[in-house]
């Protein structure tokens, strides 16, 4: 297929030029099913450019820049991204459809921060030494120093798109690593314009490439499969991720997964009710339910349960299916794409055949304009449904959530973590003490206690179960990108 005339092109960058290739395939919106770019494909050649280059980046100028060096380049690499934010924002919009004000709030903000965290954690970073006494009196002196693990190979998913790439590509560069970077296939644009930022920085070529496709039989089998990359860090579905560990196995890369959840939330009949309501609406519908913090399992305590569903419906009810660049509150934009869609919506069709009652929501709406070649679905809520049911099982990864009541703290927490995943857990209550009690139990990565999405980018990131392999964020990350050498010198 040819760029249609006026369509944007994302091409590939590798060795510090944008790449063109044989192949394209169209970006649509979610929007309105518009095109939004022509994307090439990297082919295997490609991504073995792609590798060649960022192996000789860590043979030569990136891999003779030290700390502080890589440290004054990511700085000016989120100075770059904040120079043209502006750019960044519609970007993001045009390929996720998503509210231009949550984009501006959450997005590009955190796209640039993330770069900051890692230059000022890569400044305070000590070593561990030791000495070690010998029997000649004169000992031995024992220091270890952390080496970049050479090429890293970075799969990001369509969700948060900046923000995920950024999350990981950051710490990987912080440690002297260089990257070959697939963004999702539904989400070129934002990548695109990083590389951008990347050049412009001044970052050494090879040290970040870009490499543009989907995943079997395109880049990102080409990226994982390649023996010259040294290692993955993956953020999308459980199912991909084990894929991805069947193909790094021969070879026994390191890997570090972020992958599916089915979150519960604990609402106490004790807790603030308006808080808990308005919580527990941001953590089912930001997004469109599209990140993988999301909330999609609600238990509520029994006396509350029948006024909470109703306060909450009222929420979703609220929520305004708007063009992105509409300036309204409670505002949601569409799922990523139609195929997406046809995804949600068979976990709609599947609840109603498992004998759900839909309290709200429940299919497609209909705008008569252009809208309806988009790729939206109602705010859902559901009650009434076995927890062996499909939806109450598995991911659904959209802007719905069942609701249960529960009698006792014992069977809440049972039902919470009754499930294969185990990223996030919410726990709303007024008693601190059960808080922490609650939270403490359940078997997952990141657990709320009376709020929801607040993160400090230090702390431990990651999940358990089929929710992930590994944490990220603040020292984790940096100790993933980097291994540690020990070196003993005998006085």
């Amino acid at each position: 297929m040819n760029p249609s005339a006026g369509v944007v092109e994302r091409r590939n960058f590798i060795g510090g030029c944008f790449v063109a290739s044989a192949r394209q395939f169209p970006k649509l919106s979610p929007v309105d099913g518009s095109i939004v770019a022509m994307v090439h494909e990297a082919d295997a050649a490609l991504v073995d450019a792609a590798v060649a280059a960022a192996r000789g980046a860590m043979r030569g100028a990136w891999g003779r820049t030290g700390a502080t060096a890589r440290a004054e380049c990511l700085r000016r690499i989120a100075d770059g991204i904040e120079a043209r934010f502006d750019d960044f924002v519609a970007a993001e919009v045009a390929d996720t459809g998503k509210p231009v004000a949550l984009a501006r709030r959450l997005d590009i903000p955190r796209g640039a921060a993330n770069f900051r965290v890692f230059a000022d954690l890569l400044r305070a970073t000590a070593q561990d030494s030791w000495f070690l006494e010998t029997a000649d009196g004169r000992g031995a002196l024992n220091y270890a120093f952390r080496k970049p693990l050479g090429v890293v190979g970075v799969i990001a998913p369509w969700n948060l798109p900046l923000l995920l790439l950024t999350w990981k590509v950051a710490p990987a560069m912080a440690c002297g690593n260089a990257v070959v970077v697939k963004p999702s296939e539904e989400t070129p644009s934002t990548a695109t314009l990083l590389a951008e930022v990347m050049r412009d920085a001044g970052v050494p070529d090879g040290a970040f490439n870009l490499v543009h496709g989907f995943g079997p039989q395109s880049a990102g089998e080409f990226v994982t499969t390649h023996p010259d990359v040294d290692a993955i860090t993956f953020t999308g579905e459980s199912a991909t991720g084990s894929a991805i560990l069947r193909a790094v196995a021969p070879t026994v890369k390191p890997v570090s997964f972020e992958l599916g959840g089915k979150n519960p939330a604990i609402v106490f009949a004790d807790a603030d009710f308006d808080a808990a309501v308005a919580g527990t609406a941001q953590s089912v519908f930001e997004n469109t339910g599209q990140v993988c913090l999301c909330t999609e399992r609600v238990y509520v305590e029994r006396p509350i349960f029948e006024r909470f569903v109703a306060a909450l419906a009222a929420r979703a009810q609220a929520v305004q299916l708007a063009w992105p660049h509409t300036d309204v509150p409670d505002a949601m934009g569409p799922l990523i794409s139609r195929a997406h869609r046809d995804k949600v919506l068979s976990y709609f069709d599947a609840a109603r055949e498992d004998g759900a009652t839909v309290v709200t929501g429940g299919g497609t709406p209909t705008f008569g304009d252009a809208r309806d070649a988009g790729a939206y679905v109602q705010p859902t809520l559901w009650t009434g449904l076995p927890e062996t049911a499909r939806c109450v099982r598995e991911e659904v990864f959209g802007p719905v959530a069942h609701l249960a009541p529960f009698d006792t703290e014992d069977e809440a927490v049972a039902l919470a973590n009754d499930t294969r995943y185990g990223l996030a857990a919410t726990v709303w209550t007024r008693d601190l003490s059960r808080g922490h009690r609650v939270a403490q139990q359940m078997e997952c990565g990141l657990a709320w206690v009376n709020c929801w999405f607040l993160r400090d980018l230090r702390t431990p990131f990651g999940g358990a179960k089929l929710s992930g392999i590994g944490r990220e964020g603040g020292a984790h990350s940096m100790a993933f990108y980097s291994e540690p050498v020990n070196v003993c010198v005998k006085l």
